[in-house]
């Protein structure tokens, strides 16, 4: 990766982080390169699965519920569980952790119903699974629409002001999403800079509506822009799940301080048995035993830490809004 790579690819998808729909011209002023260096790059990025631009969507502002569970099942079993789950329309990031004895994955339930009947009933009695610890996601402290990419700062501030589009406001209330919505979203959580002649073409509507939509799905907190990467890219070879236990009164405290990290992907407050959660990616183990024994170490109020290598990614974003 580090020799098929250069520094105008980390550049430009940077760029991609901070304006996934930005035109190339745009972002070749921004980097001093032709417009066709950047369409060529991004091509190249692409169809080698580097970097993809999503459209993703926040499942709480619908009124979802988030779950990470961990499905212990012995490692014989383990593969063929997670392709079972990374087939469900409601999984993302389904991966193979601790030697391939555990499988962790993120659940989205539309309801109360729906969380006690996938916890209590259908991955229980899923053949070979052994054993489910469930966590629900109490509040995100970073992810989402926030991208590890923005904090590695390939780009100086000149140009990220340049093609930092203006800030979406926020607009309250409920959101009902009706069929052409939702092939919207399945079209943008392919790809992202999907034009808008071709998104009106599979919502039926004409571009203006398209656009608009996307708009009003923005201010409602339902549509972000994402990035799906391959971390080897910006030289982070392992991704590590982190578990840990903080007191309550130091939680708040503890979630700031692993989002403003520079190794933290994803961090959380959850319930179950451990109460803050964060996806890590460093270069090597050894980075990731200094990371460990130096920002980890200096968090507030941890009484216990709990590591998990991911050593396969089954599957990453989900494709249902």
């Amino acid at each position: 990766m580090e020799s098929d790579y250069d520094e105008l690819d980390r550049r430009l998808v940077h760029a991609l982080q901070i304006d996934g729909r930005a035109p190339f011209s745009t972002i070749a002023e921004a980097l001093g390169v032709s417009d066709r260096t950047v369409a060529r790059r991004y091509a190249r990025l692409r169809s080698a699965g580097v970097v993809r631009v999503l459209g993703g969507v926040d499942p709480i502002a619908l009124g979802a519920v988030l779950w990470f569970l961990r499905v212990r099942c012995a490692p014989a079993a383990s593969l063929p569980v997670a392709e079972a789950l990374a087939g469900r329309p409601d999984t993302s990031w389904v991966s193979l952790n601790s030697g391939g004895t555990e499988i962790t994955c993120v659940v989205r339930t539309e309801s109360e119903t729906d969380s006690e009947a996938l916890l209590l009933a259908k991955l229980p009695r899923t053949p070979r699974v052994e054993g489910v610890t469930a966590h629900c996601v109490l509040h995100a402290f970073y992810g989402g629409p926030d991208n590890l990419v923005g904090k590695l700062g390939w780009l100086d501030a000149e140009a990220v002001e340049r093609l930092r589009p203006p800030t979406v406001p926020h607009r309250p209330g409920p959101v009902r999403l009706d069929s052409g919505d939702r092939r919207l979203l399945a079209l943008l959580a392919t790809d992202g800079r999907t034009g808008f002649e071709q998104l009106a073409a599979a919502t039926g509507w004409s571009p203006t509506t398209v656009r608009r939509r996307m708009t009003e799905l923005r201010e409602h907190g339902v549509l972000y822009l994402d990035l799906d990467v391959d971390w080897r890219l910006f030289g982070g070879n392992i991704r590590t799940l982190l578990w840990l236990s903080v007191a309550p009164a130091h939680l708040e405290e503890a979630g700031l301080s692993l989002a403003g990290h520079p190794e933290v992907a994803f961090a959380a407050a959850t319930t179950g048995p451990t109460n803050l959660y964060a996806s890590v990616v460093c270069a090597n183990q050894r980075e990731l035993y200094r990371y460990l024994t130096t920002r980890v170490a200096a968090l507030p109020a941890v009484a216990h830490l709990e590591t998990a290598p991911a050593i396969r990614t089954v599957k990453q974003a989900a494709n249902r809004a």
